[in-house]
């Protein structure tokens, strides 16, 4: 067989058997595609796919990491515009940092297939090159005040690039890993990808106020990502590989798509993955609008803009969700985070008047935590739900296809709220001068959607609370 091979172990013949007397080696051929992976395999996974999927999530991680970075780059460009002399209304504003996730989520759905298209180490080196785009353009565009909205809008929606990543990085990481150690795997590699929301909210304040003498340097936040984007793209490229036994599932898809508990856990997921990702792209300008004096001395370069803290505290409680969900049911997890949620934002309403940032700041560091559990409860419970179905509706396409296929469905889904919450914010301020509105409307979604978690998954003699969902 041809081989630009990269051998681990002893050398074997090509499709020799995995065995305890016959070492396990990867058999790679040109463009680093595997032909023999087998991690269900103890002596295969012990002895070459552990070592290797390690490096794989690794480099995945950085790439997805850099996609979340640039999904949320114009969550502080945006706000920092009118001061650097761009004619913008409070809806554009709002526009510009609703659409990365608008865009994002859209194509979180094609993504999901680019990795059996094309192969997982391929479309990471492209979908991290595809970052260059919305990064150097920005750099261009917010150097002059004359750029039109339209244009700003258009590359704001191109930052869904970084959105659409972790779809296929999900996708990609979960061929490596066997059954027993899938939830660790993705659970990694979806809080480090989430971790790049709450890095950029630290890093770019300081970059477009650190490199200008007294004066805003908005094309830093795009430029500064550049060596680190092609970095990931060239790590990708030498240390990555492509599974030739990935294959899309586009009959799971389609019956996954057919299943009213798929649209239900999408329901759910806008909420919790929702309220994070969307707060986590208008926390700076809540921050901005609700205290002007503290967020304009931070947001000018005297002090660390805070934003940051809450995807962050969003990203960190995700594993502890999923954890929470293993011991005592997701559903339970779930209705709990909503509860809570709801509660959160009642104190909000309340403790708006006070003026106090402190206590404002804790109160979002309190929701963060909240959705952050939440998406993880709401995401385990996919395979339970999935696998009770199947057992009432036994159908050609078993249960584990359907979850596979449900879980980047549902991802692409979620991640809807992260446009709908910024659209209700601005829709608030813009009609009414302020934001409590929005708010108040964020509590009765939160109830509603706690209503139907327990209706469809804890009320009393459903197969679902009897199973412990």
């Amino acid at each position: 067989m041809t081989t630009d091979q990269m051998h681990t172990g002893v050398q074997q013949p090509p499709g020799a058997p995995v065995s305890a007397g016959n070492p396990p080696v990867l058999q790679v051929r040109r463009g680093r595609w595997v032909d023999n992976w087998n991690a269900e395999n103890s002596v295969f996974w012990e002895g070459v796919g552990r070592a290797t999927a390690a490096l794989n999530l690794k480099w995945s991680i950085f790439c997805e990491f850099l996609g979340f970075v640039v999904w949320q780059l114009w969550s502080i460009v945006a706000i920092n515009l009118p001061a650097a002399g761009f004619q913008l209304s409070t809806g554009e504003i709002f526009w510009l940092i609703s659409m990365p996730s608008l865009v994002g989520a859209t194509l979180r759905i094609p993504y999901t297939f680019m990795v059996a298209r094309f192969g997982g180490r391929n479309w990471t080196i492209v979908s991290a090159l595809l970052l260059l785009l919305p990064a150097g353009g920005m750099a261009l565009a917010v150097s002059t005040p004359t750029t039109p909205f339209w244009a700003l809008l258009v590359l704001a929606g191109m930052a869904g690039f970084g959105g659409g990543n972790f779809a296929s990085s999900m996708a990609n990481i979960t061929y490596f890993y066997p059954a027993r150690e899938k939830g660790w795997a993705l659970g990694l590699n979806a809080a480090g990808g989430n971790l790049g929301a709450a890095v950029a909210q630290l890093v770019v304040p300081v970059a477009i106020t650190v490199f200008a003498a007294g004066t805003l340097n908005l094309p830093m936040a795009g430029l500064i990502w550049i060596p680190l984007i092609l970095l990931a793209a060239w790590g990708a490229w030498k240390y990555m590989h492509n599974l030739s036994h990935a294959k899309g599932d586009v009959a799971g898809s389609l019956a996954a798509l057919r299943e009213p508990h798929l649209w239900i856990i999408s329901l759910l997921y806008i909420g919790t993955f929702g309220s994070f990702i969307g707060f986590s792209a208008v926390f700076p300008k809540l921050i901005k609008d609700t205290f002007p004096e503290f967020s304009s001395f931070a947001v000018a370069g005297a002090a660390l803009s805070l934003s940051f803290l809450g995807p962050l505290v969003g990203s960190l409680s995700r594993p502890l969700g999923g954890r929470l969900a293993d011991r005592i049911g997701g559903a339970r997890i779930t209705v709990t985070a909503f509860a809570a949620m709801a509660t959160i934002t009642v104190a909000v309403i309340a403790t708006l008047p006070l003026g106090n940032f402190w206590l404002f700041l804790f109160l979002f560091m309190l929701l963060f935590a909240s959705s952050g559990i939440g998406n993880g409860s709401t995401y385990k419970m996919i395979p339970t739900v999935f696998s009770l179905r199947s057992v009432e509706n036994a159908d050609a396409v078993g249960p584990e296809r359907k979850a596979s296929a449900a879980l980047g469905l549902v991802s692409a889904i979620g991640a809807y709220g992260g446009f709908l919450i910024p659209q209700v914010l601005g829709l608030s301020a813009t009609a009414t001068g302020g934001y409590i509105p929005a708010f108040v409307g964020f509590v009765a979604t939160y109830l509603l959607l706690l209503g139907l978690a327990w209706f469809c998954y804890l009320r009393p003699g459903t197969v679902f609370a009897r199973q412990g969902v």
